[in-house]
Formats: C-alpha cells, structure tokens, sequence
C-alpha cells in the first residue's frame, strides 16, 4: 500500500481530484466538470475513475471525500444542487472501491481544517474560515478543532435571514446565500445588465460599470453585516477569506475590514485564505491525513 492519501472534492460545478504525501503537499491532481444534469451516480463514477487513474495502480494510505451538504451514511443534507445527490450513500460509494479508510466531510469545514493546519488560521483560535463561492458558509474553529454542531450544520451561514419578511429554511430559501452567493449574485447581475453575467464577471465589470459597481456595493453592504455579527457573537482571532470569489479579494477583504472595524468590539484579522480555490480539496487531503 501507497503512503500516499488520496482526496476527492465533489462540488456542485467541478470535481477536484488529487493524491497527496502524509505532510499534506499535492503530488498529482485532476479536474472534471460534475455535469449536474446527468445526475449524481455518473458523477461519483467518474470521479472514482478518475481517481484510480492518479493512483497508476497503487493503493491509497487513507481516503479524504468532502461534499457540499451534511454528509450522512445513507444521504446527503442541505446539498440540493446536483438531481439526486442529497439520495447518494456517498460514503458506502467510496469504500467500495478502495481497501483504505475512508473519511467523509463537508466540504467548507474540511477547508477550514486545512487552513488550520497548514494554511492562514495556523495558530488562530478561535478563528473563521469564510467561504465565498456559488454558495457561503463558515467554518468556525475552537480550539483547533472544526465545529460540527449538534446536527452537523455549524456555520451554514446561507441560511441566514437577510429581513423580517424572510421564512427561510422552512420555505426552501437560503436568504443570505441567495443574496451574496455567486449563484444569486449572476442571476441578479444578468437580470440587472440585460445579458448573462456570472458574479466573478460583475466585480471585474463594477471597477466601470456603474450599475455592475451598485449590485456589488449592496452585496458588499450585507455580507459585512453578517460577518460582522458572526466576529460578535463568537470573538475570532482571525477571519481568512476563500472560495470561488477570493479572485476578488481586493475588493471583499478592505469592506469587511471597514464594517468590521466600526461595529466589532474586538475586530479580528481579516486576511486572505492560503487555499482560495482549491480549499476542499485540500480539506480532503487534511481529512485523510
């Protein structure tokens, strides 16, 4: 057997793949899109070849598996994005195919253990990892550790309520994610600039285009309420910022800092996360590892 560990992102868009050493540094990885229409058995599938294809015929030291949702033994929790991914008994899946221990997680909070552990929360306690993407959420880390939660939901920030009006989970909503999430975010921005328009194009288009710079401002505006509520409530050290949307860190991480600064008593760190685009994936090696 390899002493090689072998991680598996599965997101909602792509799914990473890679094989790394025990000290958590990539050796070979692989990407594919997770064709969401096609359903949820072809990903897996796909990902589970794909992965033996880096392994070149060698057996994993241990396996590390991260997915948006809760993942439980038979299905999926709060991962509605792939038709039939919440039905998949990923981890029975994965064990299947591999003689080594398989660990299985969501993938924000294994982002936040590899921040953690070798990344920009190193030493931070308690600290966040903000993950800003097609969706939003949260890692929060207490004494090293990654905080599950009674039901294993700790941090699902999404589901936040962004006003009174809001019924939330109950409705099907994710105010908040749908508010500043890239998925809302695009769809807003293309509704607003009359052509398709994804949230990493509209903060390029906002630094001139005045109506691209309005539709980030506000999403600005209520992500730093949310945030600044959330280093109230638990008092971080540090703040590192991840996801999908870090390319646009320039302009996130100074309007946290502001709203941050004025009403936190005690403001943490706000800095950029060490693994902006590939934090699952290492999340996964981290589970492994």
């Amino acid at each position: 057997m390899s002493e090689e560990v072998l991680g598996i992102d599965f997101g909602g868009t792509k799914v990473a793949v890679g094989v790394a050493d025990r000290a958590g540094n990539l050796v070979r990885q692989a990407r594919l899109d997770t064709e969401a229409e096609l359903g949820a058995g072809q990903v897996v599938s796909r990902a589970l070849a794909a992965a033996r294809d880096l392994l070149d015929g060698t057996e994993p030291a241990a396996v590390g598996v991260v997915s948006p949702g809760i993942v439980l033994p038979d299905r999926i929790l709060l991962a509605p994005n792939v038709p039939g991914w919440e039905d998949l008994r990923l981890p029975e899946l994965v064990a299947a195919e591999f003689a080594a221990p398989v660990t299985v997680g969501t993938d924000v909070k294994a982002a936040g253990l590899a921040e953690v552990r070798w990344g920009a929360l190193a030493g931070a306690d308690p600290a966040v990892f903000l993950s800003l993407g097609t969706g939003i959420a949260a890692a929060i880390v207490v004494g090293g550790q990654v905080l599950a939660g009674a039901n294993g939901a700790a941090g699902e920030i999404g589901y936040h309520l962004v006003d009174g009006a809001d019924e939330g989970f109950a409705s099907g909503a994710a105010p908040l994610e749908e508010a500043v999430g890239g998925r809302g975010l695009g769809l807003r921005a293309s509704a607003a600039l009359g052509r398709p328009v994804t949230a990493a194009e509209l903060f390029t288009l906002a630094r001139r285009d005045p109506a691209a710079k309005e539709l980030v401002s506000r999403a600005l505006d209520e992500l730093s309420r949310h945030v600044a509520n959330l280093a109230i409530t638990l008092d971080p050290r540090r703040i590192a910022v991840g996801g999908g949307l870090a390319g646009s860190n320039d302009v996130i991480l100074p309007a946290l800092r502001e709203r941050l600064a004025q009403a936190v008593p005690f403001p943490p760190e706000v800095v950029a996360a060490r693994f902006p685009h590939d934090g699952a994936l290492r999340g996964a090696i981290a589970l492994a590892g």
